[in-house]
């Protein structure tokens, strides 16, 4: 069960509870817009600028702390946060709206990442280890003793998401990738969720004392407005920033980095509306339950997911037809639920709502809204010539709002498909009687998306090794990294190669006697693992 600071509640500062002195504030409850929870204080500028000195002081050491001592941490962190059971939930639950088996099934998410990076920095794979031995008798010239290795940026400004409190916040995939990387996180809490991160960053700041990490290898700042974050991004002591969330803010905090005397990479996850196409063949079985199927992701979670598919491609014709009016008895059934703020419930109101009065908009169908809070999921259809020329049908809109595109034919198709902009994932619903169709759109597809699906919806991302959760510009910041899966621990390294050092001064992956037992390749080639640890499981 959860244990709660007394109230007031404060910032984790390296290990230690730090009373704010920039005021306090509580959470809202997202279904009445009341404050709920205990009083939470808000650290100053000196105060958030401390945190920052704690990881700039913590850097060396903890970056000098082998594979196995950094996967004790982490695993010691996740069986920490695993520890404050109900509890959490119960609490992450009343601050963001969002039920509670879905909050148990993040819960889990976010200790099993916390496990799959341990194991990622136990293997030390990812420092990416290769050697090309000197060759002194080569001519015309020797070639000296050359070898790589992947070394951690430094501190990282981490910034909590509001539709996933626990995945995508305090201890989420950023968080751990970046403690795997060997730099220590400074974490700006969402305001949507104080209390909630507060008992995770506790739990984190446990497991750190309990295996001897620098204290200040972790901290969580609580802080109003935008200014806590601006000052976390120019701070020169922070080397790389994670975001997951608006595509302002994103962008905002991506024009601040790259305006720094030293500009330092921001690896935002952005906006998206993942698009999904339906082809003839896959509405010949049974397009009922094809349009249910879209229906329930549609509205799962209210739409608040990065992954939520907002745009699906329909050939006209009866099948399509017997889509639209499945969906539309499916949705007209559904009720609004409540969203993760009031504010985010505002603006999903009047964007949805003005879908519907678009030129050449036919609205579908309208669900029930339940109190102001929670509005009610809405679908529109239009056709291809007025979804090009509408380019307000191509906008994220955050929350269960979807727009439906007839098509005439794949001719069509292509190039409306190939003018998106950058998505996370993009799906396509096909049979082996689609397959030229199929052969022709998936390269169109790959190269708008990070994930290409094949039947089913994206409101599922497996925390796994192959897991890309990213894409082209502007679904990321930078279309090269994924913020789930193991890979997401390269974002916060760089590579350095040693230049015929002595074997006694190399860092240890380097030294032949190679102590971390890391793969390493002969004459320049790869590196190879031996094995690979299984996967977490999924989670929408």
């Amino acid at each position: 069960m959860a244990v709660l600071q007394s109230d007031p509640v404060h910032s984790i500062i390296a290990g230690r509870a730090v009373p704010g002195t920039a005021g306090a504030m509580r959470a809202t409850d997202p279904a009445t817009g009341e404050p709920t929870g205990p009083v939470v204080t808000l650290l100053s500028a000196e105060q958030v600028a401390s945190a920052v000195r704690a990881a700039h002081t913590a850097y060396r050491a903890y970056a000098a702390t082998s594979p196995v001592d950094r996967a004790v941490f982490l695993r010691a962190a996740a069986d920490e946060i695993d520890a404050l059971g109900s509890g959490l939930v119960v609490r992450a639950v009343a601050e963001s709206g969002l039920p509670t088996a879905r909050l148990t099934g993040e819960l889990g998410r976010t200790t099993g990442q916390l496990r799959l990076f341990a194991t990622e920095a136990e293997k030390a794979a990812h420092r990416g280890v290769r050697v090309d031995p000197a060759l002194p008798d080569r001519r015309p010239l020797p070639r000296p003793d050359l070898r790589v290795t992947q070394v951690p940026l430094g501190p990282v400004a981490v910034f909590g998401a509001s539709n996933f409190p626990l995945a995508f916040s305090t201890a989420g995939g950023d968080t751990a990738s970046a403690l795997a990387a060997g730099c220590p996180v400074v974490v700006k809490a969402h305001p949507a969720h104080p209390v909630t991160s507060v008992l995770v960053a506790e739990a984190v700041a446990r497991a750190a004392a309990a295996t001897g990490m620098p204290p200040g290898v972790f901290s969580l700042v609580l802080a109003e407005g935008t200014a806590p974050g601006q000052q976390l991004v120019d701070d020169p002591r922070i080397k790389a920033v994670g975001f997951t969330g608006s595509r302002a803010g994103g962008l905002a905090l991506l024009r601040r980095a790259q305006a720094r005397p030293e500009p330092i990479p921001v690896y935002a996850e952005m906006s998206a509306i993942n698009p999904v196409v339906v082809l003839a063949g896959a509405l010949a079985a049974d397009p009922e339950a094809l349009a249910a199927a879209y229906v329930g992701s549609l509205t799962l979670g209210s739409g608040q997911f990065c992954t939520n598919p907002g745009l699906v491609f329909l050939p006209g014709g009866p099948g399509g037809d017997a889509f639209v009016a499945a969906a539309a008895r499916q949705l007209t059934r559904t009720t609004g639920q409540t969203m993760l703020t009031a504010a985010i419930a505002e603006r999903y109101a009047a964007r949805s709502a003005a879908l519907a009065e678009l030129p050449g908009v036919a609205v579908v169908g309208t669900g029930t809204t339940d109190g102001a809070h929670a509005p009610a999921p809405r679908l529109v259809s239009v056709d291809t010539d007025v979804f090009t020329a509408t380019p307000a049908l191509a906008e994220e809109v955050f929350g269960a709002a979807g727009v439906i595109v007839r098509y005439d034919s794949v001719d069509d198709l292509v190039p409306v498909l190939a003018g998106l902009e950058g998505q996370l994932t993009a799906t396509l619903h096909a049979t082996e009687d689609d397959d030229p169709a199929a052969l022709r759109l998936l390269p169109v597809l790959a190269d708008r998306a990070g994930r290409v699906l094949w039947g089913g919806w994206p409101t599922g991302v497996e925390v796994t090794h192959a897991m890309v959760h990213g894409g082209p510009w502007p679904a990321t910041s930078d279309p090269r990294t994924t913020s789930v899966g193991s890979l997401a621990v390269e974002r916060f390294q760089r590579p350095v190669c040693f230049q015929s050092v002595p074997d006694r001064l190399l860092p240890p992956e380097l030294q032949d006697a190679n102590p971390w037992r890391v793969p390493r390749s002969v004459e320049g080639g790869p590196a190879t693992e031996a094995s690979r640890s299984g996967p977490v499981g999924p989670q929408a």
